[in-house]
């Protein structure tokens, strides 16, 4: 396991042609990580994330992806992503081969990677579409009940993660708190897991709560402590959702090239995530920090 910055940690852990997880729902989307495999160039990436969101459309505006496997996309509380819209129907600027479920169905996918199963069975596709259009997606016969039919799902195992968590010790255990989503699943369905947090701090500080300990040091790879680097989603505690920045990338992203542009000034234009906050401006930054809420201290108990 490696403490380094992000630059380092995505040029050693990714390749061309690689499945990429970026996971987080809604809170603690690694927006910085994305950004960085725009500036080094990535391409022919396949793309895996439930929701995909903004990250997603900006990656697939600069050309990073040939492939998505995906549940449910769009601009949270706005509407379309405009970008993924675009190389789907007009292949701009590439065409992307879809691979959808949803949001359970791709779970139950990551669950199974994680436990290194064979298959998953669920029952939430049986009298859906889903079957005749997605191949991955099977109906068996329950082995227990012949009459019964189930559907199942294959393992997925990406090829890297980015998980990102409000902090970690430098070992890689990772505490987080609010929304989960599927970060935890993904994390340990990884070939290669880039955990990104909002502060590193001593290991006492991690086992003072070890409930909320749930990326561990033996399934990470990289460490890489980038205060912001979930903007414009939300870190709990840390900083809210900037909500303006999803309703301007509606507009932004209306055209090619005005998508193009925001990608040279807000990403390639910038060198590190450092720039990118001082270019947003200290009043931005400050607006988007949470009143104060502190939980009740518990006594967890000290055993030998």
């Amino acid at each position: 396991m490696t403490v380094t910055d992000m630059p380092t940690a995505i040029e050693s852990a990714v390749d061309d042609g690689d499945s990429v997880y970026l996971a987080g729902f809604t809170h603690l989307i690694p927006f910085a990580a994305g950004h960085e495999l725009i500036r080094q160039g990535y391409e022919e990436l396949t793309l895996v994330r439930a929701t995909p969101d903004l990250v997603y459309d900006q990656l697939i505006a600069a050309g990073c992806a040939d492939a998505v496997t995906f549940s449910w996309a769009g601009n949270p509380g706005v509407g379309s992503l405009r970008a993924f819209r675009r190389a789907v129907e007009e292949g701009v600027p590439n065409a992307l081969e879809l691979d959808e479920y949803s949001h359970f169905g791709l779970t139950s996918r990551l669950a199974a990677g994680a436990q290194d199963l064979p298959f998953v069975p669920l029952r939430t596709f049986l009298g859906s579409d889903y079957p005749d259009v997605n191949e991955h997606i099977r109906v068996v016969e329950n082995p227990y009940d012949p009459d019964e039919e189930v559907v199942v799902v294959p393992p997925l195992t990406p090829d890297v993660a980015v998980v990102r968590a409000q902090r970690a010790d430098r070992d890689g255990n990772a505490h987080v708190w609010g929304i989960q989503g599927e970060l935890v699943e993904a994390a340990f369905a990884a070939d290669t897991v880039v955990l990104t947090v909002e502060e590193l701090v001593d290991e006492s500080v991690i086992r003072s709560d070890p409930n909320r300990t749930v990326v561990t040091a033996d399934v990470v790879d990289y460490v890489v402590e980038e205060p912001f680097g979930a903007h414009p989603s939300y870190a709990q505690g840390y900083y809210d959702r900037d909500n303006e920045a999803y309703l301007a990338w509606d507009e932004t992203s209306t055209s090619h090239e005005g998508t193009v542009a925001w990608l040279d000034e807000w990403v390639h234009g910038v060198e590190n995530r450092t720039e990118y906050m001082e270019k947003l401006g200290a009043e931005r930054l400050l607006e988007l920090l949470p009143k104060t809420s502190y939980n009740t201290a518990i006594n967890m108990g000290a055993y030998q």
